[in-house]
Formats: structure tokens, sequence, C-alpha cells
């Protein structure tokens, strides 16, 4: 069926995933083997005015940069970028000469639609191809998509979009949007569909689209091995083969798999994408995916948390990621719970001229145990961080994570001393939350530099930290205990660990901080 196109957006989905770095041969190899599989649009990636140009990434500053890449024999094939409105002047953009891209795709939120059809109509008059992307299309009414549908006409661009942005389509839904658009705009422009997987529906919606025996010229993005932001795309290789068995198509398997095992598989190694549970919440909220990633990263809330922050969001802020905002409406969250105090000047009495050992749930806290032990044999008061340490039995526990607590047992539950986030009962004391913050991105509420910092308020000038190991790329070198394991992204752990070992810096000059194991991540003086 040749009204059924695959438009593959790898490069420029994908670089979600990898900050763009495919690397320049590597993208070479990309578009060889999606020129292989016989696929007709091949996306490049993005076209941005907001960076330096690196010839390793997708993100070009010129069209003349772009034009490096792209084959001399396109062999047919429709070369595209895309624009994401208001990121690169029209006035910068040459005449289409032939030589480098055929097409742009144009994307757009709601708010700027009329400015942004403006914009396709004079990259349609320089002679490119224009790929409309009406970003969360199900944002729109009915009398806005259909007030849209009637401008597109007049432009008449190449293609019209339906976007499912945020991976929350149903079927029902894309098929009433399909409907408006199959009736209403004009025969010669082809009907898009892009779609993200957060509840899986990327692939079953294409199916369905497909299913329909439209006579619409139809184009469905896809990425291979799915590679895209959060929950990622529908996946090239899955969906080229569904077309070659149902409609007839003549793509090649082949070298899409090879892109996998040879390139993308690395990638994904490194940055998994695909389903999650936190994608979910994100889509079942009509939410931007990055929300959903950035409170995933903090490793601190059960999903049941995570739902409730999004229950917090205002609905003009879920269509673009603020990561201000969500920062904010994270702490104020987790800012909740009243302080308790009462055992206050008990546990300042306790503390008084005491030497501190404070045992984070680091491997060397169970290899290097004898240092422990031997360190406790002295008058020094043992504060185990998140965790019931399992060597010595802790007189106090410190903890701030929301999941870790849920899971103590009742018994240690009398000795911790707990962050205002939790809302639990039972405990020894609860203090501030928010005081115990540092202004260090990524580690701001990390609970071993939260403790610290507890200590300090508290009159201790002596600590030694057991177990403040920092983070290994592999997670099985990260915890004492398999249970307290998980699995983030490396960006963030490399972060984390370049964040603790500043902090950590800083309130050395406030206290005495000895480690007691050694901190096999972190760079400290």
């Amino acid at each position: 069926m040749d009204n059924i196109h695959v438009l593959d957006c790898t490069l420029r989905d994908g670089g979600y995933c990898n900050n763009w770095r495919f690397g320049r041969e590597n993208i070479k190899k990309i578009i060889n083997g999606l020129q292989e599989a016989n696929i007709e649009i091949i996306e490049c990636g993005f076209i941005t005015n907001r960076i330096k140009y690196d010839p390793d990434v997708t993100k070009f500053t010129s069209f003349d940069e772009i034009s490096k890449i792209i084959p001399k024999n396109k062999e047919g094939k429709i070369f595209v970028a895309m624009i994401n409105y208001g990121e690169f002047d029209e006035a910068e953009i040459p005449e289409k000469d032939g030589c480098s891209l055929d097409g742009i795709r144009v994307a757009y939120h709601k708010k700027n639609r009329f400015e942004a059809l403006e914009y396709c109509r004079k990259l349609k008059k320089k002679g490119y191809l224009v790929f409309v992307q009406a970003m969360v299309s199900l944002s729109y009414s009915d009398e806005e998509f259909l007030d849209t549908i009637k401008r597109i006409n007049e432009i008449k661009p190449y293609a019209f979009y339906i976007v499912d942005s945020f991976g929350m389509m149903r079927g029902k839904e894309l098929m009433r949007l399909f409907y408006m658009v199959e009736h209403n705009l004009d025969n010669e422009i082809w009907i898009g569909f892009h779609s993200h997987n957060n509840m899986q529906l990327a692939y079953s919606n294409a199916q369905k689209l497909i299913e329909n025996r439209t006579d619409r010229m139809l184009i469905i993005d896809s990425s291979v091995y799915g590679m895209g932001r959060g929950a990622g795309n529908l996946n090239t290789e899955l969906f080229v083969e569904y077309l070659n068995d149902t409609v007839g198509k003549e793509y090649i398997l082949k070298p899409l798999l090879m892109l996998i095992d040879e390139i993308l598989n690395e990638f994904y190694q490194r940055n998994y994408w695909g389903y999650s549970l936190p994608n979910y919440i994100s889509a079942s909220h009509g939410a931007h995916p990055n929300y959903a990633g950035y409170l995933d990263d903090k490793k601190t809330l059960t999903y049941e948390d995570m739902n409730n922050v999004f229950d917090m969001m205002d609905d003009v802020k879920k269509v673009s990621f603020d990561r201000l905002y969500i920062e904010e409406l994270y702490l104020s969250y987790m800012e909740t719970g009243k302080v308790q105090e009462e055992r206050k000047a008990d546990l300042k009495k306790k503390l008084l001229g005491k030497t501190v050992i404070l045992v984070a749930p680091g491997r060397t806290s169970i290899e290097e145990k004898e240092k422990i032990i031997r360190c406790k044999m002295s008058d020094v008061v043992l504060i185990s961080i998140n965790h019931v340490y399992s060597v010595l039995h802790p007189d106090l526990i410190f903890i701030s994570n929301l999941r870790r607590f849920r899971e103590f047992p009742e018994e240690a539950k009398s000795i911790s001393i707990v962050t205002s986030n939790i809302t639990s009962y039972g405990f020894y004391l609860k203090t501030s939350y928010k005081d115990l913050l540092n202004s260090e991105e990524g580690v701001k509420d990390n609970a071993g530099l939260m403790a610290i910092k507890f200590l300090m308020e508290y009159g201790v000038d002596k600590v030694f930290l057991a177990g403040f190991d920092g983070y290994s790329h592999d997670v099985r070198e990260n915890y004492s205990n398999r249970d307290l394991e998980f699995i983030t992204r490396k960006a963030v752990l490399d972060a984390m660990n370049i964040g603790m070992s500043k902090v950590l810096k800083e309130y050395k000059k406030k206290l005495r901080i000895e480690f007691l194991t050694s901190p096999k991540q972190l760079i400290i003086d």
C-alpha cells in the first residue's frame, strides 16, 4: 500500500536518551541502515539556535551542518529535521536547494498555533515539504482542532499530524481526531501520527489506523528499538514487520536489527527507556513525561506519593516541562508534615560531647565493618541512615525516605528520627525536612547530607562517616543490602557523586568529619 509511509525519528526523538550524542560515525550508520531498510522518511535531528554545533550531536545550527550527514544518493528517501517553533529564525533558513533537507517538521504548542502556522507558510514558500506537528493534540477542543484544520488547508503543507505527546491517547480518542482530520483536511495533505508509549498504546494505535483502511495518505512515526524520551516511541522494527505481514510492504528488517545490536543497545544500557510506572502516572495525569523522570530520579517517593504530587499540578503547567516548578512542588509536598520535637532536649543531652558514627547503607559498611565495630567500642553514638544497620544495633536511625520508612520494622520506628515529609506515628523525633536541605542540585535532599546538617544543629562537632561510598554505575556495588538497590541513569549518579563531594567539602569547614570507611566514588580532599 503506497498510501502508508514510515518516518523514523531515532536521530531526533531518540536523542532525548543520550543528549543527542550519537557520534558522527553512528549517525551515518543509522541513516544508511534506515535507507537499506527502505524507510521512506528519515528524520536527522533538530535545528536550533540554542546550542553550539557539535558534529557528534544531532542538533544542528545550520542547514550546511545537516547536509554533511545526508548521503549524496538519497535513493528516493525524504530527509527531514524538526524545528521547535521559536528556536530558529525563519530568515536564517535558506531556499531549498535539493542538497540538504527535503522537509522541515514544525512542532508547536496550542498557545503558539497561529504564529507557528504563519511560520509554516513561509517555510513552504522556500520550497520545503512542511510537516505541521500539533503537539498534545488532545489539548484541543473540537472547535479549536477544526479551526486548525481549516487554517492548514489554506497553507497546504505536505503533512498535518495528530500528536500523542504524552502517550495517553486511547484508540477511540485517536479515531475521533482522525475522523475530524480525514473528513476536513484537504485530500492532498498527508495525515501523520506521532505517538509515545507511556501507556503501551503506540503499537496498537498505529495498527488501528492501518486497519481503518482509509484511502488517505498516512505517515506513521517510529524509532528503532523504540528509542525516545521516557517510555519511548513506536518501535520501527516491530511496525514495519507488521506492515510487511498485513499490507504487503517490503521493508527489510535486518539493517534495523543490526542498528539495535551494534549501536542502540549500548545507549539503552547506559540510559534505559521504555514503559515504567512513573511514565504511566505522568500519562494518566496528562503531564509532560519529564516530570515523571524528575520525580523518579529522586528515589524518595512511593508511587502513591508521586501520584499525589501530580494531583497538585496546575493543568496549564502540565503541558511543558518546568524544572523549577516541579522542584518547588516536590519540596512543597515533602514539607507538608508537622515538626514534633518533644524529645529535642533529651536528644541534645544524648549527643552532648559525643562523637557520632553515621552509617549509610553503602557496601563498605559491611566490607569494612571491623572499623565500625572498633570505633563503637569507644563512647560514641551510632546512627544509621535510611536503614537498620545489621552489624551493630544502632542507637538511633535517621530517615528521610518515604519508601524506606514504609518497609521499617515497628521496633525500629521507636528509635527513628524522621523528617517532616514522613507521615507516621511511633517515631522518636520528627524534624524539619526543609531546614536540612542544601543548595546543591541533585543532592539537595540526600539523606546522608541531611543527617550531617541535623547533627550540626544539635551541637555535634565530630562525625565519623561509614558506608558513604557514593554511587557506582554498577548498581550491585552500591548497597550493603540488595533490597536497597535502585536503578537510575548514569548521568544522575555522576551528578550525585559530584554534588555530595562538594557539599561534604563545605560541611568539613563547620565540623570535624572523618571517613571511617573508603568513599569509593566521592572525591574528598
